[in-house]
């Protein structure tokens, strides 16, 4: 069923559903009593009749609309989630900013940096929230480790490690092989989201490129990304064929201390490792709970909360266009 939400719920539509993280993101809004999530439009015909006829949740709650103009030309209607498959987002991002309209927008921001550049360029002179759905950005863990490394908690960081392998069908697969870099295009981003917001902009970007599954052709399911700063290394690995559960590790080191998390989910537990007493924690080693919270109800809530104006966004525009060039430097679609 259509949320109506409050009196002062904000009107969302979604424009797309080949994203693998479409259905969350359908599911957290009609879960939001600050949503009102008036529809769902997927521009090809085939799959919007199967959606709407498979009877499954989250497709059998919405209703769906049958031209974009309805949902485009609607002013009532104030954002949009961007969930085609990579290969049209961009395209439909470009159409939701071009009506005027906020947008939850996921990851990655396609392969044509210059046109996402003035994508996020038009967005900020129209005023325009335009916010990346890197969900781990509200991680309770991630949350943890990044301010400590960020704040000088740990000291001066040296390091940075992440490991966020998957394990794909062969039909998924055949998706994401239009894409150079594969696998590490499709899920890097996450990782070089979080070392870019303790880091920075990477001095050099060296990858390693492989095909060790041979699942598909000419599909990199074996990756490693090498992101040097002046001082420091960050390592990004992934892989395509991990047997599930796959350990999910994400590990910074720094001069006073280091924090490893794995997996990430479902979220446990983070060991952090102190040279000296700080704060709460001792000498040594601490265990530390952490919550394990749903995928997309805290960047759903932060997204509302901006459009309210109740608080700047927790990513800036220019952090989001490195986040995007690094990764594409990464997988060769940027040279340098």
């Amino acid at each position: 069923m259509i949320t109506d939400g409050g009196p002062l719920a904000i009107r969302i539509a979604q424009y797309g559903t080949r994203h693998g993280h479409a259905a969350g993101w359908v599911q957290a809004m009609l879960a939001n009593p600050d949503v009102e999530m008036v529809g769902v439009y997927e521009p090809d015909r085939a799959r919007r009749a199967d959606l709407k006829a498979s009877g499954s949740p989250p497709w059998s709650e919405v209703r769906w609309f049958h031209d974009k103009a309805e949902f485009l030309d609607d002013p009532t209607i104030r954002a949009v989630a961007s969930e085609g498959s990579n290969a049209e987002s961009l395209a439909q991002t470009e159409e939701i900013v071009a009506a005027g309209k906020h947008v939850l927008y996921d990851k990655p921001a396609g392969d044509d940096y210059p046109r996402f550049e003035r994508m996020l360029s038009t967005a900020h002179q129209q005023r325009l929230l335009v916010q990346m759905g890197y969900m781990w950005r509200y991680h309770d863990g991630f949350s943890r480790i990044v301010e400590w490394a960020r704040s000088g908690f740990l000291g001066k960081i040296f390091g940075i490690r992440a490991h966020v392998s998957t394990d794909l069908t062969p039909e998924a697969t055949s998706v994401i092989a239009s894409h150079t870099g594969g696998i590490f295009y499709d899920l890097a981003g996450h990782m070089i989201d979080q070392i870019v917001w303790i880091l920075g902009r990477p001095d050099k970007v060296t990858s390693f490129l492989r095909q060790d599954n041979f699942i598909t052709d000419r599909f990199t399911d074996n990756a490693l990304g090498v992101f040097e700063y002046d001082g420091a290394m960050a390592f990004v690995d992934i892989a395509a064929m991990e047997p599930t559960p796959m350990a999910r590790r994400f590990e910074v080191y720094g001069t006073k201390g280091s924090a490893i998390m794995e997996p990430f989910e479902p979220a446990g537990t983070v060991r952090l490792c102190l040279r000296e007493p700080r704060g709460d924690y001792p000498a040594g080693v601490s265990t530390i709970e952490i919550e394990d919270r749903p995928r997309y109800d805290a960047p759903l809530a932060a997204f509302l909360l901006d459009l309210r104006g109740e608080k700047e966004p927790d990513r800036s525009m220019e952090h989001d266009l490195i986040v995007q060039e690094t990764l594409l430097r990464a997988t060769g679609g940027i040279v340098g």
